[in-house]
């Protein structure tokens, strides 16, 4: 889908205090040392505690509303996007970060997309800013805290992830911002909705059929009897190449274009064989190596990779970003922007003087 007039106006982004190594993980018998010789090479995580991930999606909202020109009274539209639960199953989040943001009446929605969340609310924002709504500011959050009795953040999803907290938001403009968003794209694989479900009840509050209690035995539940593990990523790779390509012919351009490709922070070989490879590019133009540091923060991934290159003067105007995720179900976005202007705000940061 290409899109027009659809510009990212400001990032914003929360990270937790405490940052644990994966070597500290390792001394507590949380994490393997193999993960570490020969497994992720993603460096440790941000743990929130017992700080709620919503409140992490305020902070990062206020960040980027302060970076802007526009303020929340301006706000036409919100889209709060999670990966686990993140408060009572009645509560509406969207609800709750606009209390606390003073905003006034803006329509909004709850998106549980998983890691690919961001992208899948991008997707719901060109949706609300090019269509019948015709909003001209509208703000995705996201946000995590793994503390989770269904993850493990340190092998919960197998070795190539460690799960990381984080808070993001990112604002959208009608008018004009730091990059245009060029063409987003989205799909399903629906052979493999089963594989984040396993043999489990599709009634909530039930007890359990196979015994799985966590997201890695429901994985290895799917591998075993259904859909092998290497089907699964020839499968992926596959479908999300599909989605990416129809996103550069979109955005007229070709891989070799590209200055970036964000991709979730997953271990090294996961990017470079289902990413980079298949689009003939090195992995020296993809956020692995500052990603590794962050590990994967779900949807969160996205946004805070882009305050990244801002803020540290890696890209410049004119430079062509693609960004893509995945996530349960089996869902995948892509999205390409190109770089318009470095704002003040990400020069002031990258010059070592914080706005």
């Amino acid at each position: 889908m290409k899109t027009d007039g659809v510009y990212v106006d400001t990032v914003g982004v929360h990270l937790p205090d405490e940052w644990v190594s994966a070597e500290k993980a390792v001394e507590e018998g949380l994490y393997d040392e193999y993960s570490i010789q020969y497994g992720t090479g993603l460096t440790g995580a941000y743990i929130a505690g017992d700080l709620p991930a919503v409140d992490m999606a305020v902070f990062a909202a206020r960040q980027a509303l302060g970076r802007s020109e526009e303020d929340v009274d301006s706000l036409d539209f919100h889209i709060h996007c999670t990966s686990v639960q993140q408060g009572p199953e009645t509560c509406h989040l969207p609800g709750y970060i606009l209390r606390e943001l003073g905003a006034g009446d803006v329509p909004s929605v709850d998106v549980r997309h998983h890691s690919n969340g961001m992208l899948g609310a991008f997707e719901i924002a060109v949706g609300q800013m090019t269509g019948a709504a015709a909003a001209s500011s509208v703000l995705v959050t996201g946000a995590e805290n793994f503390t989770s009795p269904m993850i493990d953040r340190w092998k919960g999803f197998g070795t190539g992830f460690t799960a990381s907290d984080a808070g993001a938001a990112v604002l959208f403009s009608g008018e004009s911002g730091c990059a245009a968003l060029r063409a987003i794209n989205s799909g399903t694989l629906p052979e493999l909705e089963q594989w984040h479900r396993g043999e489990e009840s599709l009634l909530p509050f039930r007890e359990k059929t196979n015994g799985a209690s966590s997201v890695l035995e429901l994985l290895s539940y799917f591998n075993q009897h259904v859909v092998p593990l290497d089907k699964c990523m020839e499968m992926i790779r596959d479908f999300e190449l599909e989605i990416v390509h129809r996103s550069l012919v979109d955005a007229g351009l070709n891989a070799s274009d590209l200055a970036w490709v964000v991709a979730s922070n997953t271990d090294a070989r996961m990017i470079d064989q289902m990413k980079m490879q298949p689009l003939g590019l090195p992995m020296s133009r993809s956020n692995w190596e500052f990603g590794r540091i962050f590990g994967h923060m779900g949807g969160c991934d996205m946004a805070v990779s882009l305050n990244h290159l801002l803020t540290t003067g890696q890209v410049a105007p004119g430079d062509h970003v693609l960004m893509t995720s995945s996530g349960p179900g089996w869902v995948s976005s892509s999205a390409v922007l190109t770089i318009l202007d470095v704002p003040s705000w990400a020069r002031q940061e990258a010059s070592g003087n914080p706005a």
